[in-house]
């Protein structure tokens, strides 16, 4: 009986904090089946532990899953050299409004799981993504990071200068109202389904970009596509063919309003738009099954 009642508050504690640590392991590693590992092998290392030593039962949950999503990563990254194609987090339907009710938090936590800062976190070395996350997904003072990590707090403090510089440079500049986003996203559908060059191009900033990750699994582009011109032509291209049993989902995706196009009931495409001063610049175009097969 004793051993069931510490199992039991083992699982509860665990559960208490299971958000927290998938959100960090995601935003580590950009995929949800990799970021429920780390969370599982966390459990099996929280359930091995001498718990009667853990203080802070949270502070120790991120601490391991943390330092086992930078093992992964570093692994993970080897992989990606061999990708076909660009490589693009897998995309997550959110929706932050019913569990987080407090405008700010909202902002903070929709703004670290876009896809526009995730891409850019893969150009950030896993020590200087995990004192990101860490820090500024999920507020941890610099001196419990420090700890995490088994760095000095002056090196994590570089280290969090060092990637929150690299993240203002590539992401959007402004932030843009949900509601104008998913109206942007509406006149996209519109026009790229219309087959009107000219409303397109009117939405497109002149050096918009668009990346396709379809990991070889499905046709698209397998370099990246600039500028307004030929993104709009290659847009109304894709927009003219042929889906069997069509249906377009407009869908919080990644913490913005983005568009889901299913074929039969399957999640065909997903694309999430960046905005900035009323014009796309830039598109994530995704049609890897393996990655966008959740979202149905």
């Amino acid at each position: 009986m004793g051993d069931l009642t510490t199992s039991d508050a083992a699982l509860d504690a665990f559960e208490e904090h299971r958000s927290t640590l998938t959100g960090v392991a995601y935003r580590m590693l950009g995929r949800v089946a990799d970021a429920e590992d780390v969370v599982q092998e966390a459990w099996l290392r929280w359930s091995g532990a001498d718990r009667g030593e853990v203080r802070d039962a949270r502070g120790y949950l991120v601490r391991v899953t943390t330092r086992l999503a930078i093992d992964r990563l570093r692994q993970a990254q080897s992989r990606r050299e061999a990708y076909v194609g660009p490589w693009l987090p897998e995309p997550i339907a959110t929706d932050f409004g019913h569990t987080v009710p407090d405008t700010a938090e909202r902002a903070v936590l929709a703004d670290s799981v876009s896809l526009a800062v995730l891409v850019v976190l893969e150009s950030l070395s896993p020590l200087e993504r995990a004192v990101f996350v860490l820090r500024e997904a999920f507020g941890f003072p610099y001196q419990e990071i420090a700890v995490t990590l088994d760095r000095s707090e002056s090196a994590v403090r570089q280290l969090a200068g060092r990637a929150r510089r690299h993240v203002e440079e590539g992401k959007p500049r402004f932030a843009v109202d949900p509601a104008r986003q998913r109206d942007l996203t509406e006149r996209f559908l519109a026009a790229a389904t219309g087959g009107s060059i000219e409303e397109l191009l009117a939405l497109l900033a002149p050096d918009v970009r668009l990346v396709s990750d379809s990991g070889g699994r499905s046709k698209a582009p397998l370099r990246v596509i600039d500028t307004a011109d030929k993104v709009g032509r290659f847009l109304i291209a894709v927009g003219q063919g042929t889906l069997p049993e069509p249906e377009f989902r407009f869908m919080e995706i990644n913490g913005r309003p983005g568009l889901c196009v299913l074929s039969q009931g399957r999640p065909d495409t997903v694309f999430s738009l960046d905005v900035e001063d009323g014009h796309i610049t830039a598109i994530y175009l995704m049609r890897n099954p393996d990655k966008i097969a959740g979202l149905g």
